[in-house]
């Protein structure tokens, strides 16, 4: 008697399993469709000339993140392939630091072919992220530039506290030091020296930008916009400091 008791045991659990596996497959993509048919589908004119225009799509797409509630973006091979015959038309420059928790494309919520970023540890600008900026508004024709530092960011904190850097980390920290200066002239102590250094850094690099006579020319033939900015890593907003 136990085995076909046994047996029938086994007949009623696999029934059971199977019947609550089917629940959750289909549960699943109801979930998907429910939230695909709620995201919005991003989309550009692949051609911007507005420094105005690119600043207001890179708006809507900290809102959107911000706010979870990224666009659906086309980034497969269909995209990869359109870039790869047409070639590259990104509507903002963005220098930042490499800080891993501030990506660029993820912050402002774009894809393949959007951002022009150039990532260096407190975003700092020396002659070769100068070059690379340079070649994005002379030769893509990229119409804005956002220098954009953040909360708590790790290399302003180093100059900030100062002491010895080993290796070439120093060379960082010495470009961020005079904004360091700056912030204590003023009066600004504790935790909010580092964020106070951290936005007369983003001034700091800017300045930098402007000696190039390259783009001091476009910023005055209004054809590049450049604008500070500051990230803050729990909201995920980004703050507009002063246009230039």
């Amino acid at each position: 008697m136990r085995k076909p008791f046994a047996a029938l045991i086994v007949v009623v659990l696999s029934a059971a399993l199977a019947s609550g596996c089917n629940i959750a497959t289909k549960s699943t993509p109801e979930k998907t469709l429910t939230e695909a048919g709620n995201a919005q589908t991003y989309s550009r004119t692949e051609v911007i000339t507005s420094g105005e225009e690119a600043k207001k799509l890179l708006e809507q797409g900290n809102t959107r993140f911000s706010s979870n509630k990224p666009a659906s973006k086309n980034i497969g091979r269909s995209r990869r392939e359109e870039l790869k015959s047409n070639g590259q038309h990104p509507f903002a420059v963005v220098l930042s630091c490499s800080d891993s928790r501030v990506p660029p494309e993820v912050i402002f919520d774009q894809a393949l072919g959007d951002l022009f970023e150039v990532r260096v540890a407190g975003n700092v600008v020396d002659a070769v992220d100068l070059g690379s900026v340079e070649y994005a508004v002379e030769h893509l024709k990229t119409p804005l530039i956002v220098v954009m530092g953040h909360e708590k960011c790790g290399a302003v904190t180093a100059a900030v506290e100062g002491g010895e850097a080993p290796g070439s980390i120093g060379l960082i920290v010495s470009k961020i030091k005079p904004s360091v200066d700056k912030a204590k002239a003023l009066g600004v102590k504790g935790e909010q020296l580092v964020e106070k250094t951290t936005e007369l850094n983003v001034e700091a690099s800017i300045a930098e930008l402007e000696k190039s006579p390259m783009i001091k020319e476009l910023v005055e033939a209004k054809r590049v916009k450049i604008i500070g900015a500051k990230y803050h890593l729990g909201t995920g907003q980004v703050q507009w400091l002063d246009e230039k």
